[in-house]
């Protein structure tokens, strides 16, 4: 047996899924499926049961799955030891986020620290905030960027970046050629609204006057979406400026103040108080912190 086949085990038990797991580990599902064949034929025992809707655990592959795990942990720990000892981090970032601070915020970080550690592999959890910060206080995720507040007495918040928030228009619009609008005249606009998340709660709360008037065209969990809907005509919708410079500098759409209103969002990095970060981890947050206080808007 070897790491390998070890982290695919992991991944479909994880996943019960074998199509999934071979997309995670970058392999063929046939491939997959030879990894574990060749565990199940050295252990002498099914490690799964298949069936056409699901993959589940045997009893031995329950018993697997511990040591598994075991040894997994145990080889990230030499790495990050030896890479102590070497003052160069080693094995595995795991980083939570949302989909937009993913797409919008930490590119040009990631590629920075991958330029300066391209030994460290960055494994990548997507969610929402609430989601991305109960992983980081299970120990699932080494360091998260969450949109603040965080209210977690085990989590260490570092505040690092902030942009405003701003009601986006498409052309069909009849706010389009404005600077500003109020919330009275977005209250009369078709409204695109994401499921969860900063910018709903800040729709929610400032236009509870008018709520029994408002018509809410889609609920969505992909800024991609959103911001495709709102230049097709579909309605307008609050967002984090950072997310949609590149559609105002094509001309898709255009963002606007909010009259009386000065709506910001702010993110910040996440950690467990109590326990010794990976060096890939801390040195991840030294770089961030850096580079996005340069990038901050102010």
């Amino acid at each position: 047996m070897d790491f390998d086949q070890l982290n695919t085990f992991l991944e479909v038990a994880k996943l019960g899924n074998f199509s999934r797991a071979a997309e995670k580990v970058l392999r063929s599902q046939p491939a997959v499926s030879a990894q574990i064949r060749q565990l199940e034929q050295e252990y002498g025992h099914k490690l799964f049961d298949r069936s056409a809707k699901s993959v589940r655990l045997t009893p031995a592959g329950e018993v697997i799955l511990e040591y598994a795990q075991e040894m997994m942990a145990l080889r990230s720990r030499s790495l990050a030891a030896i890479s102590e000892r070497n003052g160069m981090p080693a094995g595995t970032l795991s980083i939570g986020a949302n989909e937009g601070t993913f797409l919008y915020v930490l590119p040009k970080v990631f590629a920075k620290y991958h330029r300066t550690f391209p030994k460290v592999r960055i494994s990548v959890y997507r969610n929402f905030t609430h989601k991305v910060t109960q992983k980081v206080e299970e120990g699932a995720v080494d360091v998260g960027v969450a949109t603040m507040p965080v209210k977690s007495p085990s989590l260490a918040v570092l505040p690092v970046f902030r942009d405003r928030i701003l009601l986006m228009v498409g052309k069909g619009s009849s706010l389009y050629g404005r600077k500003s609008a109020t919330l009275e005249e977005i209250a009369q606009q078709p409204i695109v609204i994401s499921k969860t998340g900063s910018a709903r709660k800040l729709l929610e709360k400032h236009l509870r006057p008018y709520r029994e008037n408002l018509n809410i065209t889609m609920e969505l969990t992909s800024v991609v979406m959103i911001k495709r809907f709102v230049a097709a005509g579909f309605g307008v919708s609050l967002i984090s400026s950072t997310f949609a410079h590149d559609n105002v500098r094509r001309g898709e759409v255009r963002l606007l103040k909010v009259e009386g209103l000065d709506l910001w969002r702010e993110l910040g990095i996440i950690y467990r108080k109590d326990r010794s970060l990976p060096r890939a981890a801390s040195t991840f947050i030294e770089l961030a912190v850096k580079e996005l206080a340069a990038t901050r808007e102010e």
